[in-house]
């Protein structure tokens, strides 16, 4: 039987304490402290962070690339209110994650292995580690395209990335880690003020959530790889692995579930609105009748947009794919380093020295060293990693949601907080819903005559 002991780090003795017990217990004596006192909006600052980083971390350069081609393609409409039904479906699966982390204290990829095996284990792993590196080369993507708006060689801008996402790990410190990427993710609301810009009408965006419409031209081959990529947008592997790594590491308990489960919800409502933000202000390309089948990366999509929203919003919306990226980039690779800690059994934590936690920092300096090398080689195909590494995502998740939702209904290690059977309508649902469109995708893609 799985150990899971009701603490908030492991309490076994040792000959000496590590940095990284007394870190955490420092910062649940300040937990428990503002629960004694019954201040609620104190405890709910010290516990917020894995559930508002893991969503806004997945509004990452690709992301924001698949919400403007989205407005661009199909302006105020459909894809409003899908948007946000993928963030509540984001909601779902991420609270799952949280319940886990709070009750067993293991990491998602520590935890499949101990309850599943190696093979599931080094299969998650894969699927992991092939969805992340994508990822990260399209974060850089990110990164020096909206650098390149504002004239900045793509050397200087992958290379000030780099620096960053490497130079946060410094830190050595989770919960100052934490707050420096919170603090960087606020700027994902540049994408607010660029729609405003673009002066959208309310009435369209209150009529599209309320009839699901209009959808121009029906349904095509790009309009259901644009369905995988928005849904890829905001539910994807890494965060499954990031948010339960990341509340273990935080050091959340059963008793901070509730505060969990805000966490993820404020981190999806401020996601939500910045995704349709970002739909919001690339519509009037739609309205112009542009062709956006060149615009593929954010300088692409602020100059195009620049006539339309002028200078100002255009540098905000390249801001934005700036942010974007480099947030993603610190999260991403974050989570690499927890599943491959947790998958050959070595201490896996922020709080970590370096000497203590080397190859946990390892994992995250290389992953993305490799990253930043792969965009700067001369011909690299960054055009197609950039269009797909939302729909691979996509076509990813469905394994891992499965995976999940057997852990979450394993009461050997939930007890108590094991998935109610609301939550396993629920999921079972995303997950279906998730797999027919992948194979929808598929059929359409061997057989394109089947669409317009």
């Amino acid at each position: 039987m799985l150990h899971c002991p009701d603490t908030a780090f492991d309490t076994a003795p040792r000959e000496e304490p590590l940095r990284e017990d007394l870190l955490r217990a420092r910062d649940r004596r300040r937990v428990r402290a503002a629960r004694a006192g019954h201040r609620k909006l104190r405890l709910l600052w010290l516990l917020v962070g894995p559930g508002i980083l893991v969503m806004l971390g997945e509004n990452d350069g690709p992301s924001m690339v698949s919400y403007a081609t989205t407005g661009a393609a199909y302006g105020i409409g459909f894809f409003v209110p899908f948007i946000l039904l993928t963030f509540a479906m984001a909601y779902v699966v991420q609270e799952m994650t949280v319940r886990l982390g709070a009750a067993t204290h293991r990491g998602h990829a520590e935890l499949i292995f101990q309850r599943f095996g190696p093979f599931w284990g080094w299969f998650s792993m894969a699927d992991l580690v092939v969805g992340n590196l994508l990822t990260l080369v399209t974060e850089f993507i990110a990164i020096q395209a909206g650098a390149l708006y504002f004239g900045v060689p793509p050397a200087l801008s992958v290379a000030a990335g780099l620096l960053l996402v490497v130079g946060a790990l410094a830190l050595r410190r989770y919960a100052t880690w934490e707050r420096v990427l919170m603090a960087l993710a606020a700027f994902n609301l540049l994408f607010v003020p660029a729609a405003i810009l673009a002066r959208p009408s309310g009435a369209a965006l209150l009529h599209a959530v309320a009839t699901w419409g209009p959808l121009p031209g029906g349904i095509t081959t790009g309009f259901v790889t644009l369905i995988l990529a928005n849904i890829g947008a905001t539910v994807t592997p890494w965060m499954l692995f990031f948010q339960q790594s990341a509340v273990v590491d935080k050091g959340l308990t059963r008793a901070d579930i509730a505060e969990g489960r805000a966490d993820t919800a404020a981190g999806a409502l401020v996601a939500a609105v910045a995704a349709i933000a970002t739909v919001a202000a690339a519509a009037p390309l739609h309205a112009a009748h542009i062709d956006v089948s060149h615009l593929v990366n954010g300088a692409d999509f602020a100059t195009a947009l620049r006539p339309y929203i002028g200078g100002v919003g255009a540098s905000l919306f390249a801001l934005g794919m700036i942010e974007a990226g480099l947030v993603a980039a610190m999260t991403i690779s974050a989570s690499s380093s927890y599943a491959l800690a947790e998958t050959l059994a070595v201490r896996h934590s922020l709080n970590l020295d370096f000497a203590h936690g080397w190859l946990f920092y390892a994992a995250a300096i290389v992953s993305t060293v490799f990253a930043a090398a792969v965009v700067l080689i001369p011909g690299a195909p960054l055009l197609a990693m950039t269009l797909s590494v939302n729909v691979i995502a996509t076509l990813l998740m469905a394994p891992a949601l499965l995976l999940l939702l057997l852990l979450v209904n394993d009461r050997e290690i939930m007890g108590g907080l094991a998935n109610t059977w609301r939550a396993n309508v629920a999921g079972t649902a995303i997950i279906v819903g998730i797999a027919l469109v992948g194979t929808i995708f598929g059929v359409v893609t061997v057989f394109p005559g089947l669409l317009a």
